[in-house]
C-alpha cells in the first residue's frame, strides 16, 4: 500500500517525509467552513491518526486565507433551519479540534491571510505550533456575528494569552496582527510572507527529524492539563452556538458580514 492521499475535495492530504500536508481547499470563499469541509478535515486528520510513519502534521489553507471561519452564505442561506445546520458543523468542528489535540504527531499550522473565527482562529488555538506571514492577521469574530466562541477557544484563548487579555479579545473582536499576536503568544513565529511555505515546511521537517515518541509524550503532556477542559467545553461551546444562531441578532449579524455594513443588534 501507498502513502495515503486525497488529492481533490475541500481538504487535500499528501504524505511526504513522514509530514501528512493538510491543506484546506475551498480558496474561492476564504476557506470558509462549511459541514462539507468540516467533514473532510476530521476524515483526513483520521488518516492521519491510523498512520503510523506521519511525524507531523502541517495545516494551511489554498488561496488567499487560510480561513476566514465560517461560511457565512452558507449559514445564511439555511434561515430558520440554521440551529440544526451549526449542530451538525459544530460536531464536526469538535470532532476535528479533539483529533488535533489527540494526535501524538505535533500539528503546525502555517497562516497566510486572515485566521478568522471557530474554523481559522480556532485552529491556530488548538494547534501545537503557529507560524504565520508578516501580513497575516487574526480575528475571533464570533461576538460579531450574535455567535459565541467554539472550537474549544473559550478553553484555548485563555490559557495561550491569560484572562483579561482573552475576555478583550473575545468581547471586542480585534484584527490582531501577526506581530501582536507573536507578543501576545498566539502564534509562535512570524516570517516575511514570501519565506512562510518554506520556514513552515523547515520547522516541520525538524520536527520530522526529532526522537518520535519523546515528542508525542511531551505533547500529550503539556494538553494534559487543559485537554481535558478542552474537549469537556466542547459540548457546552456547541450548545451555545447552535441556541444563539437561531436568534435574530445572529440572523442579523450574518446579514451585516455579507452586506459589508454594521450590524444593528436588538437582544433578541
Amino acid at each position: 500500500m501507498g502513502l495515503p492521499k486525497i488529492d481533490q475535495g475541500p481538504v487535500l492530504l499528501r504524505v511526504a517525509e513522514g509530514i501528512a500536508h493538510v491543506r484546506l481547499n475551498r480558496p474561492d470563499v476564504s476557506n470558509g467552513m462549511n459541514v462539507e469541509l468540516l467533514k473532510a478535515l476530521c476524515d483526513a486528520l483520521m488518516v492521519c491518526h491510523g498512520e503510523p510513519d506521519i511525524r507531523v502534521v502541517l495545516l494551511s489553507g489554498e488561496g488567499k486565507n487560510f480561513c476566514a471561519g465560517g461560511d457565512v452564505h452558507t449559514f445564511a442561506s439555511k434561515g430558520e433551519k440554521l440551529p440544526d445546520y451549526i449542530r451538525q458543523a459544530t460536531a464536526y468542528l469538535q470532532n476535528a479540534v479533539a483529533a488535533m489535540i489527540r494526535l501524538e504527531a505535533p500539528v503546525i499550522t502555517s497562516v497566510h491571510g486572515f485566521a478568522a473565527g471557530g474554523g481559522g482562529f480556532g485552529l491556530v488555538c488548538a494547534s501545537d505550533m503557529v507560524v504565520a506571514g508578516a501580513s497575516a492577521k487574526f480575528l475571533a469574530g464570533a461576538t460579531r456575528v450574535g455567535m459565541a466562541p467554539d472550537a474549544g477557544v473559550s478553553v484555548t484563548l485563555p490559557r495561550l494569552v491569560g484572562l483579561r487579555r482573552a475576555t478583550a479579545i473575545l468581547l471586542t473582536n480585534p484584527v490582531i496582527t501577526a506581530a501582536e499576536a507573536l507578543e501576545l503568544g498566539i502564534i509562535n513565529r512570524v516570517v516575511p510572507d514570501a519565506e512562510l511555505a518554506d520556514a513552515s515546511l523547515a520547522l516541520a521537517r525538524e520536527l520530522a527529524a526529532g526522537a518520535q515518541k519523546a515528542l508525542a509524550a511531551t505533547k500529550r503532556l503539556l494538553w494534559s492539563g487543559i485537554g481535558t477542559s478542552v474537549e469537556q467545553c466542547l459540548p457546552e461551546e456547541a450548545r451555545t452556538v447552535s441556541e444563539l444562531s437561531g436568534t435574530v441578532d445572529a440572523r442579523e449579524g450574518l446579514a451585516a458580514v455579507i452586506e459589508r455594513r454594521k450590524p444593528t443588534f436588538t437582544g433578541r
